[in-house]
This record gives C-alpha cells, structure tokens and sequence, in this order.
C-alpha cells in the first residue's frame, strides 16, 4: 500500500474511487497523527470541525496498520453508515485485504427462539402487534445477519421486539435449541475473525463491565481502539460503571416465568399466583414515587414514607420467588435460568439498600411504567483508566466538539487520560463567508417567565426571512413543546406556507427525511436533534438555540457532583459545568455548514451570552463566523443570499 500523502493526493487511490473527493490538508495531517500513535500504541486526542473527514483520517490508518482494530462509534445510525457505506468504500479504493465485522449489542438481533415462544404464548394481543410479529419470524427465515436495522419492514421502535430478542437474563446460551442458529453468536463469530470490527459506545461499555455482549473476546486481541463521537464516552461510561436495577426487569421476569411454568411445570399451582404477587409489589414501588416520570435523588426518595417499606417488600418477594423456582430449577433450562435471575435480582436490590460508598450517588428514574433504581460513580476517571491498562494498545479519540478554546483539559480529566498527545483541526469551510452567529439583545433572563414566547419572538422574523428551513433546537421538553404551539399560531395566522415538524411525531430518520424533502420546513426539536444530524443545503439555513445547554443542577448525579467538587475546594461551574455546556453548544452550532457551498445563521437566544463573563468562552469555542446583535444584519444576510440585495 502507498503511504499516506499518495493516498490522499489528487490522484491517489482514494481520487480515483470516490466521486467529488478533494484533498484536504487538515485529514492528511490528522491521518499521519493517528498512524504515529496506531504504531506508538499511545493515547491520542483529535478534534475534527466539520468537513475535515476525520472518518477517512482515521479509517485509512487503521486499514493500513496490520493489527487488529476496533472502532466505536457514539450512535447505531454511524455504526451502520461506516460498516455498509464508508469502510467498503475506502477498502476497496486502497485494495487493502481486511475482513471487516458489525457487533451489536444482543437486544439488535432476532431470537427465534423467544419469537416462537411468544407467538405461540399468544403474547401480542392488537392486530398491528401480531403482523409484526409474522413479518419478523419471515424476517428470521430469510435474514443472514438477524439485525432488525435491516428489517425495514417493522419500526425499530415496534413493543415486539422485546419479546423477538432476548437479554443477557434470559438468553438459555448453549442450552437453546436454536444455539447453532444464533445470531449473537454469529455476529460474536465474526467479530472474532474480523480484522476491523466496527461497534458502539453502549455496546463496548457494556461488555467491558459486563463480560457478556461478545467483545471479552475481542479486547484482549485488538491492537487498536479508536473511538467516533468521542465527546460521548464520559456520559456513557458513567452509566455503565454503576449500578442500576429496573421494576420492568421483574415484571419481565415474572411474565417469563410464568410462560415456562405453563410449558414445563403447569402442576405448580404456586407459580401464577406469586407472579402476580410478584408484579404488584413491583407496581406498589413504582407508585410510591408519584404519577409524573422523573429523576429524584435519594434525599428526595427517602422522604416518601412508602418508598423504603416498597423497596424491602419488593427485596423480600423476589426472594420467596426465588425460593419458588428453585423447587422447579431442574424441569427445564428455561426454569433454571428464571431462578438464576430472581437470585440476581434479589441481590442487587439488596445492595442498592446498602451503598453507602463515597464515591457513589443513589437515586432513581420514575418512567411511565417502571422505576429504575440507580448507583453511579461521582467519577469515572479512575475506572476507565484502569480498563485502559493491562495490554499495550493505542487509543484514539476523536471528535468534532472535545475542546474548550482549544484545551482538552475538561476532557482529560473526566477520563482520567492524563496528558495525552493531542491536536485540533479547524474545519475547512470558510465561516466568515458562509455563516453569522446572531445572539440577539433585549432578551430576558432564561428562567423568566414568558422566555419561550421571546425566543419566539425574537426568532421569528429570521425565520421568515431564510423562508423556513430551520430548526429549533430546545434545552428541555417543556420549551420544545411550547416553542411548537407558539410557532404553530404564528404560521397560521401570518399565513405562512411552511411545514412544522416535532420531534416525538415519527422516528427521528422519518423526520429528517421529510425536513429535507419539504425544504423550507421548520423542525422543533430536544436533545437528540442537537448532535448526528446532517442537513445540506437551504433546507437547513437557520439554528435557534433557545439557551446555553447547562445541564439542570437539580439532575441528583449533577447536584451530588457539584457537591463534591465544592468539598475539594474546587469550582464545579468553571470546571464541570461550562465545559459540558461549551461542548453541547458546539454540537447543537455544527448542525448548520455542513459542506463548502452551505450559507446560514446561527442564532443563540441566551442573554448570558453578552452579559456574563463566561459568554465569551462559549463564543470563542465556535467556529470564526461573522457575530452580530442586530436583526437587520441577520434579515441582509438572507436578502443577499435570496438575491434580494
């Protein structure tokens, strides 16, 4: 294989494959960092703008280096681009003999062997539900892989999923009669024999904690781990270095059970009666918390008088279930592994009764129908360096947003990566030219009551300007909610003709399609709209953020958090809680130029962007656009563009 310039160059292997490529300095400079580091087995740090092509950058090393490769990557939706679009392309362009592999976590891939066991249970009980479940048992027949991605057929959002896979409780292993079919195993198989496997945050977190979804295997023997959407991780391994235990998964176990008592112990009259049992203590917990979903730390928890008595109730009532299964462990592996599941069950709750570890938080997530009890570390940093250890291997990060003001501080010492090799790579893209970040004056304070209807306000006459194509990016349900009833009466009676989208009303693929279709459509969206969306051209050439991303202080892993940080004498503020929010802001900003020809403006709606002194921090982190406070240059900016001028 030719080294990295020719391969990069104007007439190099990658030229000639890929229609439209244009060498960009920054990707073969970041592609030489990285290949230094593959061969160093060191740490290394990479901050991409958009239109670097940092996929490239790092893919053509790890194709070149010989070893053997995991890439993980923040979302499912980038885990397949790279493994069916980007990987091929680039391997076939430099000829380069590597087997490549996808893994996903087991809740991707059908289980025939749970489908048969529900469908004949009669477990779907509309009409909408019993169709799907016929489509995924076709699916099963003809699929190779067994990844519902490639189900087109059934919403991956559809209930009867749950019951066409399995979990890592109630997966049978080597006892399943559909064992040598398995399409875990198959994708574990592969991923094995692979020279590149291509994963996700959940799934390696997942798995280094929990030993179980395949890649116990695959760590030991890779040489290489480069992680996409990097600026993910700290969150993600936060939740899988804790501890959590859900009402649903004893809800889910008592449903089972009964299922296999009917196949293999129908003479154990005991065994519907103590699953119902089972299922309303579960439900009485859930409901000593309130109606309304939510996170309450355990401060708050402690001061609902039903909540302890439910919790040791609940403990006791898995135990005698446990203590039932027992008795019918040995009439079928089914049985056996619902008594092994009680056992684990009963212990975690036990210990979730008992932490009182410093170094973690307890508190709990009320969703509609379920509680989830949760232990999390205040840090993972001593964690993840820890996983980081043992065998010799590089590691790579990168990121479009990792940096504030350039600096990985933040971001080091949430990993616990200390001071690694690091670099950043501005984007290409000329956003003096292409781009204005318009942060309005005379807003209100962001708590103030009526702000949502002064964004509205404010942001309105911008959007009429761009002739829609926006989006509204929102820091909390409640305003993305509000935001869309107000826009929705404007629309209507300016007579305005542009489509307004909301997220929740379709999958977020479905909503982006159309948003893209539609052209001049307004989206109002929440979180999963600020980042791993890619909108070119006038269909998207205005973002609104209505406030500066700050997580709310109340979150009780936050709030424990900032108190500790305050014990050791340190600012929570300037060295948690701003750099989070900088990064937030520089994802939700990377929605706007996504290639060399896009115009567009962003408009930050938070007065605490010019009045306070950390504004500046937050501003200075953007990418070098044109700034100004005034409408009228936002509502020249659109003339120009539209010809207008």
């Amino acid at each position: 294989m030719s080294s990295l310039p020719e391969i990069f160059s104007p007439d190099g292997p990658l030229a000639r494959a890929i229609g439209g490529y244009r060498v960009r300095d920054q990707q073969v400079d970041m592609a030489e960092r990285i290949a230094a580091a593959i061969n160093s087995q060191s740490v290394f740090i990479a901050e991409a703008g958009t239109g670097t092509g940092k996929t490239f950058a790092y893919l053509v090393p790890a194709l070149k280096s010989g070893g053997k490769v995991i890439v993980s990557t923040g979302t499912k939706t980038l885990q397949d681009q790279l493994f069916n679009k980007d990987l091929p392309m680039v391997r076939d362009a430099l000829k380069a003999p590597v087997k490549i592999a996808l893994l996903k976590g087991r809740a991707n891939y059908v289980c025939p062997y749970h489908l048969e066991r529900a469908i004949v249970d009669g477990r779907f009980l509309t009409r909408e539900d019993a169709a799907d479940a016929r489509r995924i048992s076709v699916f099963a027949k003809v699929t190779h892989t067994g990844d519902k991605a490639e189900c087109l057929e059934v919403s991956e959002s559809s209930p009867v999923w749950n019951h066409a896979t399995s979990t890592r409780e109630n997966c049978l292993g080597q006892d399943c009669p559909d064992y040598k079919e398995c399409f875990v195993m198959l994708a574990r198989r592969e991923a094995m024999a692979a020279d590149l496997v291509v994963v996700n945050h959940h799934l390696f977190f997942a798995d280094v904690m929990l030993r179980d979804e395949g890649m116990a295997e695959l760590l030991p023997a890779c040489n290489t781990v480069i992680f996409d959407e990097a600026h993910q991780l700290p969150e993600v391994a936060t939740l899988f270095f804790g501890d959590s235990i859900s009402t649903a998964q004893i809800l889910d176990l008592a449903r089972d059970a009964r299922a296999e008592g009917l196949t293999s112990a129908r003479d154990c009259l005991d065994l519907p009666e103590a699953s119902k049992r089972l299922e309303k203590v579960a439900k009485d917990l859930r409901l000593t918390v309130g109606l309304d979903a939510g996170r309450f730390s355990y401060g708050q928890l402690a001061e609902k008088p039903d909540f302890a008595p439910a919790v040791k109730a609940l403990e006791e009532e898995v135990g005698a279930f446990a203590a039932l299964l027992e008795t019918q462990a040995e009439r079928a592996e089914g049985l056996e592994k619902c008594w092994q599941r009680a056992l684990e069950l009963q212990q975690r709750l036990t210990h979730w009764q008992k932490i009182a570890d410093d170094g973690y938080v307890r508190w709990a997530e009320a969703f509609s129908q379920s509680l989830q009890l949760n232990s999390t570390p205040l840090s993972v940093a001593d964690i993840f360096r820890k996983q980081m250890g043992g065998h010799p291997r590089a590691w790579i990060f990168t990121s479009a947003t990792l940096a504030v003001q350039g600096k990985f501080h933040h971001y080091c010492a949430e990993l616990g990566l200390g001071e690694p090799e690091s670099a950043c790579w501005h984007s290409p893209f000329d956003y003096g030219k292409q781009a204005m970040l318009y942060a309005p004056l005379g807003m209100p304070e962001p708590n103030s009551f009526g702000y949502t209807e002064a964004v509205v306000d404010a942001a309105f006459p911008a959007v009429v300007a761009s002739g829609g194509g926006a989006f509204f990016l929102c820091t909390s349900l409640r305003a993305m909610r509000r935001t869309h009833e107000l826009l929705k009466e404007r629309l209507e009676n300016g007579g305005h003709e542009m489509p307004l989208l909301l997220q929740g009303e379709g999958s977020k693929n479905e909503l982006l399609e159309r948003f893209r279709r539609l052209g001049n459509a307004i989206l109002v969206g929440s979180q999963s709209f600020w980042e791993g969306v890619d909108v070119r051209g006038e269909a998207l050439s205005l973002v609104v953020i209505d406030k500066i991303p700050f997580a709310p202080p109340d979150d009780p892993v936050l709030s424990a958090r900032i108190e500790q940080m305050k014990q050791q004498g340190r600012n929570a503020f300037i060295e948690y809680q701003l750099p989070r929010a900088v990064i937030n802001v520089k994802q939700g900003a990377g929605r706007l130029i996504r290639d060399e020809s896009d115009t567009g403006v962003l408009m930050i709606c938070d007065p605490r962007l010019l009045s306070k002194p950390y504004g500046r921090r937050v501003w200075q982190s953007l990418p070098p656009m044109k700034r100004t406070k005034e409408l009228k240059d936002v509502l020249d900016f659109f003339a120009g563009r539209n010809g207008h001028v």
